[in-house]
């Protein structure tokens, strides 16, 4: 039960300024601007893009900088404009086969049509400071200090190297597409079968109804692709430890940019509106087959705006294991249980509800706080009763 709480209009007006003032920081610090972040924390931009269901660079960067930071604030901002925006209508489903590649691999093939291709990644870095990087030089810093070179060439004004990104000999043009790896083994009729639902209809939109359960794929991947990374990474951690019966590989993460068409009524025909940056995961997973399904491989699915390896191999796995059911398959573990994960995944919804808490619950405390008084007075005069009868229990005894 909540209460109205009047004043404290001057006190809560006095904390929007100290807000601003605490996120400016420093005033001898030049300030960051919203460019600054785009461009150079353009992986903490494709979080706020997903977790707020907003496609919008600049807008995710002025949700860090507003929120200084704090992704769950940002993506609440995100979720908070985007209510106000116009729908014209959905766009054409996207082709990520004709992704513009900018990072694709493999964990299943070696040479798979297309090829490999490494791409921007941490993952083979040393995981070591590059103080280099505490500098402002006007040059590229190479990720790893371990393995950039150090003959003095582009070193900054504290020393530490600096080099421009080398091995522009391996910049060789892609293929146009590239074929999915799922495609592969699904031309032999190893891969299950992806078909739309009968007569195709238009996939559920969970922002405008509401969630029925068992949810259908459409509603889970809709609430994957806007769920908390934390989150979903830990599902799928759950999964890969025997919490979810599957045994996956990673069949292909690809990372470009796709182009969206949309198709005006009074036109008839698709309009390209541009290209979004995407990152699209196949997870391949045994399955043993029923009497009416032959032996195969199954898939997980992830899709999700911008840079975002991690968080679509999380959304894949947890894909799989809700799709124990389709499978006939136990759902004993909580990745499998679809109503844990829809409820649980969004932490814009998490974070308000938890942080509610710092609201007033006066009429709701006093109220614990007399049950417990009561309690409380009536034990002791309940353990004061019985002390009595024991003490007039003990005087006869003592006469004799």
């Amino acid at each position: 039960m909540y209460v109205a709480v009047k004043g404290g209009e001057a006190a809560i007006l006095a904390t929007h300024d100290l807000v601003a003032e605490a996120r400016r920081g420093d005033p001898a610090v030049p300030e960051i601007s919203v460019a600054q972040i785009r461009e150079q924390q353009a992986l903490a931009c494709a979080r706020v893009m997903n977790e707020g269901s907003l496609y919008d660079q600049d807008l995710a960067a002025l949700a860090l900088k507003q929120s200084q930071g704090d992704v769950i604030e940002a993506a609440f901002l995100m979720r908070a404009y985007r209510t106000t925006l116009p729908r014209f209508g959905s766009s054409e489903p996207l082709d990520t086969a004709a992704m513009a590649i900018r990072r694709r691999v493999s964990a299943t093939y070696k040479d798979l049509p297309g090829g490999q291709v490494l791409g921007p990644t941490y993952d083979y870095t040393h995981r070591l400071f590059d103080f280099g990087l505490m500098d402002s030089p006007a040059v590229m810093a190479g990720p790893d200090p371990a393995i950039s070179r150090r003959d003095g060439a582009g070193t900054s004004v504290s020393g530490d190297a600096r080099v421009e990104p080398e091995h522009d000999d391996l910049k060789a043009p892609l293929d146009a597409r590239m074929p999915r790896v799922p495609d592969i083994l699904g031309a032999e009729g190893l891969m299950e079968a992806e078909e739309p639902p009968e007569g195709d209809p238009r996939p559920f939109d969970l922002t405008r109804d509401p969630v029925s359960f068992p949810a259908d794929r459409d509603v889970r991947l809709q609430s994957m692709a806007r769920g908390d990374e934390g989150f979903l990474l830990g599902l799928g951690y759950s999964v890969q430890r025997g919490f979810g019966g599957t045994h996956p590989f990673v069949g292909e993460v690809r990372v470009g940019e796709v182009a969206v068409e949309f198709v005006p009524e009074e036109l008839g025909f698709a309009v390209d509106l541009g290209d979004v940056t995407l990152t699209e995961c196949q997870m391949v997973n045994q399955f043993q087959g029923s009497k009416e399904v032959p032996p195969q491989f199954t898939r997980g699915y992830g899709l999700v705006f911008g840079h975002s390896e991690r968080k679509a191999m999380s959304m894949s796995l947890v894909d799989r294991a809700l799709k124990a059911r389709d499978f006939g398959e136990a759902t004993n573990y909580p990745a499998q249980q679809d109503e844990f994960v829809l409820y649980h995944a969004d932490n814009v919804e998490a974070a308000g509800f938890v942080e509610h808490l710092k609201l007033p619950h006066y009429v709701d405390f006093q109220g614990e706080l007399e049950l417990i008084r009561r309690i409380r007075r009536e034990r002791e005069e309940r353990i004061a009763r019985e002390q009595g009868a024991q003490e007039q229990n003990a005087m006869p005894e003592a006469a004799e």
